[in-house]
């Protein structure tokens, strides 16, 4: 448990149009009027803090669109309102949450204060990098809700170093490790109530950082922006942990060498939509990429790392400059490999799904995700009898478990709010 300050109870003060919330470190972060564009959103009423020893969730928000949920909070007996969902048929999608964090700062100087606000529309130049040039980058990952009211987050410091990996490559400053972290905790912290129920689904944080000054030369951005939002989410397939069918792609291409493709920047995934609208118009859930060079060595399907089993070796293409280093895929590795299985990071021909006994996806929006069957040259090859892998279902418990709190976590990736 954090010993910070808690975002106990946040009432209307209407003395004031500033006010501020307590980071997960005492740090004061400041709650401003968003920028938007449609005001709806914005609740002119500021809010004001009370201190607990410890965290716990805050109290009631004129929303008329809350349910009462009784949870066994670490500090406090307290009733956490929970926003008014279907939570058993609640899909992935975005749905508008309360509050976003936003920090700003210039080309060549540091990310130093951050801001919570009302969650809305931003403003943005027309001339910004972003839009011009697509210079920006994002993250993903999750909270989850045990049985007992805490809240865990699964790694977010690896989701960090990704960040500043990609934001070297992109020309961008990026927040220090602590600074993510804290602004990911703050946030969840203040959407406390869109968090699911304990196996209902998650909250799903989306970190961006982006050039948001104005440019008109290619160049970098003047400015840059820190921003988080989340959306509370269920299964990424509606087909949930049942086997995908996936077709080979042979002309279009995801990355190549020299390139993006093993930061998560914005472009890397508007390049993959064309090929992966007309998988799905064949009824196809995804695509699979071939590289560039020798079109024959599997890289990534559009927004997972993929995996192929054989026996007791699970072989999945290397991170070599060309594939997204994705932090389930090096999660999963390492309970693979502590459960006993051999995993081989290497060069993994197309033919060697001919022969697999097994295929499945990661990401941290699927998890794990078994594969059914996958086109190649208008062949179809199917994996057992019903899709879910013998090896796919053993991972995916494990993990799962792992980050919904309801085995020991051993690995230490778990930070608990």
């Amino acid at each position: 448990m954090e010993s910070g300050a808690v975002f106990a109870g946040l009432h209307p003060n209407p003395q004031t149009h500033h006010h501020l919330l307590l980071g997960p470190l005492r740090s004061a972060i400041k709650i401003l009027p968003p920028a938007f564009t449609e005001r709806r959103l914005f609740s002119p009423q500021p809010l004001q803090l009370h201190k607990q020893s410890q965290f716990s969730s805050f109290s009631k928000f004129n929303d008329n669109n809350v349910n009462t949920l009784q949870v066994a909070s670490p500090a406090s007996n307290v009733a956490v309102e929970s926003a008014d969902i279907d939570w058993d048929n609640l899909g992935f999608g975005f749905r508008p949450t309360d509050y976003m964090y936003m920090m700003k700062c210039s080309q060549g100087e540091s990310f130093i204060k951050g801001e919570l606000q009302r969650f809305g529309n931003i403003e943005l130049s027309p001339y910004s990098g972003v839009l011009n040039y697509g210079q920006g980058l994002f993250e993903g990952l999750k909270a989850y809700r045990k049985h007992d009211g805490k809240i865990l987050l699964f790694r977010p410091e690896e989701n960090a170093l990704r960040l500043k990996m990609g934001a070297e490559r992109m020309c961008m400053p990026c927040p220090t490790v602590e600074q993510f972290v804290e602004a990911v905790k703050a946030t969840v912290l203040n959407n406390e109530r869109w968090i699911p129920p304990p196996g209902k689904g998650s909250l799903y944080i989306r970190p961006l950082l982006m050039g948001s000054g104005a440019v008109l030369g290619l160049a970098p951005a003047p400015e840059y922006t820190f921003l988080i939002y989340v959306s509370p989410v269920g299964n990424y397939f509606k087909e949930g942990l049942a086997p995908i069918n996936l077709i080979v792609e042979t002309e279009m291409h995801r990355a190549t060498p020299g390139g993006t493709g093993a930061v998560k920047t914005i472009g890397n995934y508007a390049g993959v939509l064309k090929a992966q609208s007309v998988a799905k118009a064949k009824g196809f859930s995804d695509v699979l990429y071939l590289d560039s060079t020798h079109k024959k060595y599997l890289e990534e399907v559009s927004s997972c790392n993929v995996f192929v089993v054989k026996g007791n070796v699970i072989s999945t293409p290397a991170i070599k400059g060309t594939i997204l280093p994705g932090i389930t895929r090096k999660s999963i590795i390492d309970v693979a490999r502590s459960r006993g299985f051999e995993v081989e990071e290497r060069m993994v021909a197309v033919d060697e799904l001919l022969d697999a006994d097994e295929v499945f996806c990661t990401g941290t929006a699927v998890v794990v995700s078994p594969v059914g069957s996958i086109t190649y040259l208008d062949k179809r090859v199917s994996y057992g009898s019903d899709g879910v892998g013998r090896v796919s279902q053993q991972l995916y418990s494990a993990l799962t478990s792992l980050q919904t709190g309801l085995t020991e976590d051993k690995m230490g990736w778990i930070t608990q709010l």
